[in-house]
C-alpha cells in the first residue's frame, strides 16, 4: 500500500534555495542510434548521429553536470532493448547518468541500476502498478525518478502510444506519496517542436507537489531557460533540453551560464563605471 499524505516532506526541505538550475542534455536511443522524435511520434524520428557514447561525451565535455538517456526502443516493446549503448555511455562518462524506456519491473530496474546508472526512470508502471514504485522507491533511494509524459493534460504510457484518462497532477501527487525522488514531466505535443516549455502545466504540477519537477519538451532558447527560473522557487530544479542543442538554437555552454552555476542573475554586478557606484 502507499504511504499516507501525511508522509510528505516538506517543501522547504525539498527546493535548494540558491542552487543552480540543471540543464540536462537529452540522448534518446532508437536502434542504437541517438535520435530525436516529433510529438512522441516514432515515424517522425531524425537521427542526429550514429554514436551516442561521443554525443555523450560531448555534453559531458561542454559542462553538462547530468546525462539523460530515454531507450524509445524499450518504452515501445516494454523492456530494455539498448543497453549494451546505454553501459557504453555510462562507462565513458564521469558525470552521473539517468535512464528511462521499458522500465516497468523490478529486474529491469535493478539490471539498469548494475550498470552504473544514477536514476531509472519509470514511467508506465507508475499507472499499471504503483505498488511497485513506492517499493522500489524503498529499495533504491532517491534513485527512483517518475516520468510523467502528458497530452493535454493526462497521462501517455507505453512509449507515448496510449493515453489515459488519469491526470499529469493527480498521479505526479500520487508518485510522492510512492517516495519518488523527483518528477519529470513532459508535454508531448511541446516535444521536438521548439515551441517552448508548457509553463502554466509545469506551475500547476510544482505547486501541486512537494518534490522537485523537472521539465521536459519544448525547450528552444535561452529565453525559455530563464522563463523557467521563475519556477525555480516553487520547485522546478531542472530542465532536460534535447533538438535545441542538435539544432545549435541551444549551446549549452550559454545556458550553463544563463541557468547553472554562476548563472548571469547571480553574479553581482560590476558597478566601477557606473552613476550608481
Amino acid at each position: 500500500m502507499l504511504r499516507s499524505e501525511g508522509a510528505k516532506p516538506s517543501l522547504e526541505k525539498l527546493v535548494n534555495e540558491g542552487k543552480p538550475m540543471d540543464v540536462i542534455p537529452a540522448i534518446d536511443l532508437l536502434e542504437g542510434r541517438c535520435v530525436r522524435l516529433y510529438q512522441g511520434d516514432y515515424d517522425q524520428s531524425q537521427v542526429f548521429s550514429e554514436n551516442p557514447v561521443e554525443v555523450a561525451k560531448a555534453w559531458e565535455a561542454q559542462g553538462a553536470q547530468w546525462l539523460h538517456l530515454v531507450d524509445l526502443d524499450g518504452a515501445k516493446t516494454g523492456q530494455p532493448v539498448n543497453l549494451e549503448t546505454i553501459a557504453a555511455v555510462v562507462d565513458a562518462l564521469e558525470i552521473p547518468v539517468q535512464v528511462g524506456g521499458g522500465l516497468r519491473d523490478r529486474t529491469r530496474v535493478t539490471q539498469l541500476l548494475n550498470l552504473g546508472v544514477r536514476r531509472g526512470i519509470l514511467g508506465t508502471v507508475a499507472i499499471e502498478n504503483p505498488d511497485l514504485v513506492q517499493e522500489l522507491c524503498q529499495e533504491f533511494p532517491d534513485q527512483i525518478v517518475v516520468g510523467i509524459d502528458a497530452r493535454e493534460g493526462r497521462v501517455a504510457t507505453r512509449g507515448w502510444l496510449e493515453t489515459s484518462e488519469i491526470l499529469a497532477v493527480d498521479l505526479a501527487k500520487r508518485m510522492v506519496t510512492a517516495g519518488a525522488a523527483a518528477i519529470i514531466y513532459t508535454d508531448i505535443q511541446r516535444d521536438g517542436t521548439l515551441q517552448g516549455p508548457n509553463i502554466p502545466m509545469l506551475r500547476e504540477m510544482a505547486e501541486a507537489i512537494t518534490i522537485p519537477v523537472i521539465a521536459s519538451g519544448g525547450v528552444s532558447s535561452i529565453t525559455d531557460l530563464l522563463n523557467l527560473l521563475a519556477l525555480e522557487e516553487i520547485g522546478v530544479t531542472g530542465v532536460i533540453v534535447g533538438k535545441a542543442l542538435y539544432t545549435e538554437d541551444i549551446a549549452l555552454p550559454e545556458a550553463l551560464r544563463a541557468v547553472g552555476p554562476g548563472r548571469w542573475q547571480d553574479v553581482p554586478p560590476d558597478l566601477g563605471s557606473s552613476a550608481l557606484a
